[in-house]
């Protein structure tokens, strides 16, 4: 299943949202991928240049924080 949003800590409201196509880093980037890393438990954020096509893992967040995941549901 392809991972549509990935919201990091204790209380949803305030945690951080991670959305796949979101503008990141002033606007010069967006979200590409969320992917499941099963090796260690981790999830990886990779991004994209708005103008380009060049895609970069951009962050990793250890399974042991607080994490909820939204999945994209195709009907």
């Amino acid at each position: 299943m392809d991972i549509r949003k990935v919201s990091i800590g204790t209380d949803f409201k305030s945690a951080m949202h991670y959305i796949v196509g979101q503008e990141v880093l002033g606007g010069n980037y967006v979200i590409h991928l969320i992917k499941f890393n099963p090796t260690n438990s981790s999830y990886k954020l990779y991004i994209e240049e708005s103008e380009g096509d060049m895609v970069v893992l951009w962050k990793e967040f250890n399974s042991n924080l607080p994490i909820t995941i939204e999945y994209n549901i195709n009907f």
